[in-house]
């Protein structure tokens, strides 16, 4: 598989996905540029081929991040979209994350969002919400914990001594966000 062949069958994808998130033709471009860029220097290694298409979204998803970041531009986190295109084929992390960021409350969903995927810091999560920076803090600190919470109970995973989620992921039958 060659940069040129992944070009070829999901740049127009990739394209309209930037585009539909920017709604600026030149932005897109350059972003969807910045995208082949990444997938050109990191595509040896990609180990499934049957994942290309949710990787190339998945590095497109955090090229526009980059772009919202270094143009200092506000981007809305009611129109973001967890996933925006479906993922593999069976039962993975990602669904169960996909559910349990879907129920966290906005309180905390966006402050976290801010800070762990924008890069903010916490100050400037502050100013932007409003909000006192030991009240971000605290959100964004709970956040993490419903987080872990959440995987606890639906996917049976376990927190050990040093604090980190342990565990296999169970069936779908079997999981209580993702059903």
């Amino acid at each position: 598989m060659t940069t040129k062949s992944v070009w070829e069958n999901y740049s127009e994808d990739i394209r309209r996905f930037i585009l539909s998130k920017v709604k600026d033709v030149v932005a897109a471009d350059d972003i969807l540029q910045d995208t082949f860029i990444k997938v050109h220097t990191k595509l040896h290694t990609l180990k499934d081929d049957d994942k290309l298409k949710a990787w190339l979204f998945s590095i497109a998803r955090f090229t526009i991040l980059d772009y919202y970041k270094v143009h200092k531009l506000t981007l809305p986190t009611d129109d973001i979209e967890i996933a925006s295109e479906p993922g593999p084929k069976g039962h993975t992390e990602h669904d169960c994350l996909r559910g349990i960021l879907l129920n966290l409350p906005k309180k905390y969903r966006d402050p976290l969002f801010l800070s762990d995927i924008k890069g903010l810091k916490q100050q400037e999560v502050a100013q932007q919400l409003h909000l006192a920076l030991p009240t971000v803090k605290s959100q964004i600190q709970r956040a993490r914990k419903q987080i872990a919470q959440g995987f606890m109970d639906c996917c049976g995973f376990k927190m050990n001594a040093d604090g980190h989620l342990v565990g296999e992921i169970q069936d779908k039958a079997d999981c209580k966000v993702c059903q």
